[in-house]
């Protein structure tokens, strides 16, 4: 009689086998040593927000809240935020595709030029927006001059500084996208005659149309947090330049009840926009 086969799917016991890597990345217990800065840094990031729930006037926030210069606050705020979005989009994703997509000299400096107000003191950049757009300004005395445009102190100034700050969220966002994205569709549109900005309009934008998204979100939520430019370059002026920040700030002087009433509309809309984000960085759904 022949042997019977060998089960194609058997493993010889002299058969080296590699060890299974565990789910997870890794086996056996945290170390100590990584446990203990990483509950630390937790709770460095959640125990003010945390004090910041416990020590809110609930009996009081309806009084408060209900106050026609918080409404006209938060009304400017979402004014202002949505104008320097809809503003960093139009000038934002032409440029993140020109960084991703096209090459010319200088572009690593142009680059690091357009992310610099990521980095930059936002009282900084409001004193570089009121030398560049001020009354007198380098850009701005002709602005005054030939258009009698003045945008300092000004809710247009609000959303400038806004603007300013803003957009290198959505440059980056943008340009990630476009270099993740695959360009040989692209290329395709071009072969059937399709101009580039045609290409661009009727193919690369659906496509990165959830990094378009993501970035936006982002640059809105930046610029409706935003402080240091808008009180330097516009002031804070109730109903035409005083947002939110500016609000949470001049009441925590007289009264911190209030202060603390406002900041929490903020941590309310930021909560808003991390649900928003969470399939893009949270990794929502993944397991």
């Amino acid at each position: 009689m022949r042997p019977a086969p060998k089960d194609a799917g058997a493993v010889s016991p002299d058969t080296p086998t590699r060890p299974r890597r565990p789910r997870g990345g890794g086996g056996g217990g945290v170390p100590l040593p990584l446990l203990l800065p990483a509950v630390v840094g937790l709770a460095f990031l959640l125990v003010p927000l945390l004090a910041l729930l416990v020590r809110a006037p609930w009996r009081g926030m309806p009084d408060l809240l209900t106050g026609s210069a918080v409404w006209q606050a938060l009304r400017l705020s979402l004014e202002t935020a949505t104008s320097a979005t809809a503003v960093a989009l139009v000038l934002g994703v032409p440029l993140a595709w020109l960084l991703a997509r096209t090459r010319f000299p200088g572009r690593r400096i142009v680059r690091a030029l357009v992310t610099l107000p990521l980095v930059l003191p936002p009282v900084v950049g409001g004193v570089a927006l009121l030398l560049a757009l001020g009354r007198n300004g380098v850009v701005g005395k002709w602005l005054d001059a030939w258009f009698g445009l003045t945008l300092p102190f000004t809710t247009t100034g609000v959303v400038v500084a806004e603007a300013f700050v803003a957009m290198p969220f959505l440059v980056i966002s943008v340009e990630g996208t476009l270099r993740a994205a695959d360009s040989r569709y692209e290329e395709a549109a071009a072969t059937l005659g399709a101009s580039r900005f045609t290409a661009f309009r009727r193919v690369t934008l659906p496509m990165i149309a959830p990094g378009v998204a993501a970035g936006a979100v982002l640059a809105w939520a930046r610029a409706l947090g935003e402080f240091g430019a808008t009180i330097t370059f516009a002031g804070s002026f109730p109903g035409r330049t005083q947002t939110m920040p500016l609000s949470v700030y001049l009441a925590l002087q007289n009264d911190p009840d209030a202060a603390v009433a406002l900041s929490l509309v903020l941590l309310a809309v930021s909560v808003a926009v991390l649900a928003g984000l969470r399939d893009r960085w949270t990794g929502a759904g993944t397991g």
